[in-house]
């Protein structure tokens, strides 16, 4: 047998913080690690497998045979199993066979805290490590500005896959290429934030990566993970932040995943009823088991502190937090309270969250979150799960429903586009227009716009308007932004020739513009999660379909007057109240030809009167474009 050198990388400390649940950076200790003992170079690999009679490394360099690099047993009931191989270095592939105590089971298992798996359909981890050497220090010392919750945060949402192809070769781009492409498109696009739908190494390509098998690895597809440090690098270069999508909420039974990993349920809850998610035929984590925790946990803070992340997106917050989710009754049981919350998924994502804002005060993580459960971007010292931010569902669906009707139709269902200002304050909100909902049969977001080819592109605008204006941060899914025909598809690319049309090319224009107002307008971002940014000019004009508001910052001179024209009516001399005398200049129009419009605006300055309307002391009677926003600022 060949020698496996006993050798641990895990202090006493190390042991008590991870049988706790408190050991938040694992990923320095499991896994693979290349070193030198002895002055012989080679490889050490621990994993946890408490259920296992033996662990044997398996891989190219001993040709996977079970029993030549058997690992051994730490002596503290910690369930580790560890050792040095010598010999062994980057790019040895490997597995971890596993002979279980259960029924002599055997398991072959990726390891879970690999930094480089194999590319799909293959299996197996590789050993690596790289030198990687960030150039991107100026970023990390400014980014809390760029990520504070008063400042503009405009987002798009990319699946690296299908964002653009390489036609000729009909292959994906590869990290490196995405550093010029896509860094170069989304600074141009004036978009503060990129976040990718998940990175982490995923089987099967239909899953858009949210069945996860590698936690610890950015997927082979695009190339090595020092090239994904590149590309991360490229984007905080050019002052862009980098979200990424990440899935503590399941994880896919493939035979060499997480699933039963050392014959037993290990990762996942024993009980069917918490451990099995119906939906997406997957796995749920075992909240309550400590090791588990700080499994999730020191993932989540690899992501911000190897590859310098800006923020976490946290997938399917919902179905964590509800026992009953998707579940019909009998297929739940209720917590000690008799209810139906997950009370480990609350305590994990208190724990979670506080960690990572502890560890990283300047990131942000942001909950995908679709019910009505109270304080989820909340403090945890308030009671809340203590998330930077969180999606808001229900704008979406109200506004995207609303936006699907005629124009003529639109009086009838006034308040769907006005419900949202009645809680818009009691999370910090994130509005998005994300990849959801241009799949499985709901159109394109330019496919749900009604009316003839013009008036589709002026509602579109007009609804980017609207979504830019109201309170919150923005998050628009890519393809949006030039008014992509078709539904997303996750093995194509999107429709770029589109731009060679006019329409499509103005829609594009109209995004950068919009996007560059909303990011100098400090009144649109600076009181983004709190009603003293927002003020209802108007919000009952049903006969008309308009609605105004003035949104607020921190400097009163500063502050913007809104007016959304929701039908293809022109109106003149439409009178809206405003708070204070002067003179009201108009600053950007939906409607200007520049993005395809009729060209109807307010060309003049507009006195204010002395003349009570809507509730306040001063009013003004101004020009509405049709099917179109109109801003403007006082003077």
């Amino acid at each position: 047998m060949a020698q496996v050198k006993v050798h641990s990388l895990f202090t006493d400390f190390d042991i008590n913080l991870f049988k706790a649940g408190k050991h938040y950076r694992l990923y320095e200790k499991f896994g693979s690690h290349i070193m030198t003992l002895d002055g012989i170079e080679g490889t050490y690999f621990a994993v946890w497998a408490p259920s296992a009679k033996s662990v044997s490394v398996i891989g190219d360099f001993n040709f996977w045979i079970e029993g030549e690099h058997q690992l051994n047993v730490r002596w503290d009931g910690s369930g580790i199993w560890e050792g040095f191989i010598p010999l062994v270095g980057k790019g040895n592939i490997y597995k971890y066979k596993i002979h279980s105590h259960h029924n002599d089971i055997k398991t072959e298992k990726a390891d879970p805290y690999a930094r480089r798996c194999e590319h799909p359909p293959k299996t197996a981890s590789i050993v690596w490590e790289d030198s990687y050497k960030w150039k991107d220090t100026k970023w990390m010392k400014k980014r809390k500005n760029h990520n504070a919750l008063d400042a503009p945060y405009s987002v798009y949402e990319v699946h690296l896959g299908s964002w653009k192809k390489q036609l000729e070769e009909n292959r994906f781009l590869s990290y490196f290429e995405l550093a010029d492409d896509l860094v170069n498109y989304v600074k141009d696009m004036n978009f503060t934030h990129v976040e990718l739908m998940p990175i982490m190494e995923f089987p099967y390509d239909p899953s858009w990566g949210y069945q996860i098998t590698g936690y610890f690895a950015p997927t082979s597809r695009y190339g090595y993970p020092e090239e994904f440090k590149y590309l991360v690098d490229k984007l905080h270069q050019n002052d862009i932040g980098i979200i990424l999508d990440w899935v503590p909420s399941h994880f896919p039974e493939d035979a060499h995943g997480l699933g039963f990993f050392d014959g037993s349920c290990l990762y996942e809850h024993p009980d069917r009823r918490k451990g099995y998610h119906q939906d997406w035929k997957s796995l749920i984590f075992n909240y309550g088991r400590n090791e588990v925790k700080a499994f999730l946990i020191s993932n989540a803070l690899f992501w911000l502190d190897q590859y310098h992340a800006d923020g976490l997106r946290v997938d399917a917050v919902a179905s964590m937090l509800f026992l009953d989710y998707s579940r019909e009754d009998g297929e739940w049981e209720p917590n000690i309270y008799g209810g139906r919350e997950n009370l480990d998924v609350i305590d994990f994502l208190k724990e979670l969250n506080e960690e990572v804002y502890s560890s990283f005060p300047d990131v942000q993580t942001i909950a995908e979150e679709s019910t009505a459960f109270p304080m989820v971007s909340k403090p945890t010292f308030l009671g809340g799960l203590g998330f930077g931010m969180k999606w808001m569902m229900g704008w979406m669906h109200d506004t995207l429903e609303y936006f699907a009707k005629d124009p003529v139709y639109r009086k009838y269902h006034h308040n769907e586009i006005t419900f949202s200002l009645a809680y818009a304050f009691t999370e910090n909100f994130m509005l998005p227009l994300s990849h959801d909902e241009v799949v499985y049969g709901k159109n394109s977001i330019l496919g749900r716009m009604p009316g003839d080819e013009w008036q589709r592109f002026a509602n579109l605008r007009l609804l980017y308007g609207y979504m830019f204006t109201h309170p919150g941060t923005k998050l628009l899914f890519m393809g949006g932004e030039f008014g992509q025909y078709n539904e997303w598809d996750f093995q194509g690319s999107l429709d770029w020739n589109l731009l060679e049309f006019e329409p499509h090319k103005n829609l594009q224009t109209y995004f950068k513009s919009l996007n560059a107002f909303y990011k100098s307008t400090p009144a649109l971002f600076e009181k983004a999660f709190s009603g003293e940014g927002f003020e209802w000019i108007s919000y009952d004009d049903h006969e008309n379909s308009v609605i105004s508001y003035l949104r607020k910052g921190n400097n009163p001179e500063h502050n913007v007057v809104v007016i959304c024209n929701l039908t293809p009516t022109i109106h003149q001399k439409y009178q809206i109240g405003v708070p204070v005398k002067g003179k009201l200049v108009e600053v950007f129009n939906s409607d200007s030809m520049e993005f395809g419009g009729s060209g109807v605006s307010n060309k003049k300055e507009i006195t204010i009167k002395k003349q009570p309307w809507n509730g306040k002391d001063f009013s003004a009677e101004i020009t509405l474009p049709p099917l179109a926003i109109s801003i403007f600022q006082f003077k």
